[in-house]
């Protein structure tokens, strides 16, 4: 093995120009490519899922506990029950709950001169924090009655007309044929998601607002969304959440069961990860297979003249094993750096944009986890040297005789 590597390392650091100099230098460069592409791939797609979640559970949680067992999204209604401190303080105590918060929700039309837009009016405590406000604050809380104020999203702004600080009529529709109940709101101000299915759906404001309007109990509330820490233990976070609410006969589902389109669309993804790192690998190995046959066919009289001498069949493949390793190692390096380097290029400066009526974001996210650039890496080398085995058992069939008069 001493002798191979040694002879590997002459041929694969000799300078001088061949053929076959060319032909290793297109294998570094294909694999350089390929593990880049594979880097920059999986570093996108992490992104895309991970900003797209946490905009879906930053505004509206992972799950959601009310007494509507019905079909629908969080756009319909929900019976109201009783808010139960002592639930909330179980459900808080979970370690993967993050925090758990009292909702309610009420169809609304939004009214500006003659533009109106049908919505749903989002009821919250007052003073609770609300992401993605882009200008402006949360509404105040109050020790009685309700906040007159209201959040409105970016794009229902530019729709209506409207600016912080304007003031708005809201219908609140009402049910049983009753005529809708106007109120004028304040705008405190102005959030953006990005998501189609928020921006142009929701508005935010005091659930103190709807109690009144339908009439609940000061303590009434429509549900409660629970925050989660992350969103992979959702699945593990269910049974637990299960088994706290059991006892009061409450429903509970999942943004994943609500919003069921942008999830599929973000499992769609993960079949596009997988589709690019089997083609960057076969373009990978196909290069390496031609390097190594090349480098086998320009050195056939070193073969020939090696197997005169004695040297065993399994010495002179490692000698092509090593050479083609050396590629590969080589070209992984050159291809982290590139990959790497364009993906920090664009989480710092955001050079790739997109149009975010498509995308649900103005810029293409990167989020580099680097498991997957060790395993794309480890991957890439164990494939390209195992697959490699395969073209280097033809010196086997070379004889010395005539491979020294090879030319």
């Amino acid at each position: 093995m001493r002798i191979s590597m040694f002879i590997a390392g002459r041929i694969a650091f000799n300078r001088s120009s061949s053929f076959s100099r060319f032909i290793i230098n297109i294998a570094m460069a294909a694999t350089a490519f390929s593990v880049a592409v594979m880097i920059i791939a999986t570093a996108m797609i992490s992104g895309f899922q991970q900003v797209i979640s946490d905009k879906i559970f930053s505004f509206w949680g992972h799950y959601h506990i009310t007494e509507y067992r019905e079909t629908g999204g969080p756009n319909a209604e929900p019976s109201p029950f009783p808010e139960d401190s002592a639930l909330e303080k179980r459900l808080s105590a979970i370690p993967l709950v993050s925090s758990v918060s009292p909702f309610a929700t009420k169809s609304v039309i939004v009214k500006k001169g003659r533009e109106t837009e049908g919505m749903i009016f989002k009821g919250v405590n007052g003073g609770q924090a609300l992401p993605f406000i882009t200008e402006g604050r949360a509404t105040r809380a109050t020790d009685s009655g309700y906040a007159p104020e209201v959040i409105i999203s970016a794009s229902t702004a530019a729709l209506l007309n409207l600016k912080l600080n304007d003031a708005i009529i809201i219908y609140f529709m009402q049910g049983d044929g009753q005529q809708p109940r106007a109120r004028k709101l304040t705008i405190c101000g102005i959030y953006k998601t990005g998501i189609e299915e928020y921006d142009k759906t929701y508005i935010v404001g005091d659930i103190n607002l709807i109690r009144r309007l339908n009439d609940w109990a000061p303590d009434n509330i429509g549900g409660y969304e629970v925050h989660l820490h992350r969103f992979r233990d959702m699945d593990a976070a269910a049974s637990l959440i299960s088994d706290e609410i059991s006892d009061a006969e409450l429903g509970m589902r999942s943004m994943q069961e609500i919003y069921p389109n942008i999830f599929d669309w973000l499992g769609l993804q993960n079949k596009n990860e997988t589709i690019i790192l089997i083609i960057m690998t076969i373009v990978a190995v196909i290069n390496m297979i031609t390097a190594m046959l090349i480098l086998i066919l320009e050195r056939t009289n070193m073969v020939g003249i090696l197997k005169a001498l004695g040297t065993r069949n399994t010495s002179i493949q490692g000698i092509f094993l090593y050479q083609a390793g050396y590629i590969v190692v080589v070209g992984i390096i050159i291809g982290n750096i590139l990959g790497l380097g364009l993906a920090l290029l664009q989480q710092y400066t955001g050079f790739i944009r997109l149009p975010e009526e498509s995308y649900y974001m103005s810029v293409a996210p990167i989020a580099i986890q680097w498991w997957k650039v060790a395993l794309i890496n480890v991957g890439t080398l164990a494939v390209c040297v195992l697959i490699l085995i395969i073209p280097s058992m033809l010196i086997r069939r070379i004889l010395p005789v005539r491979a020294i008069q090879f030319k």
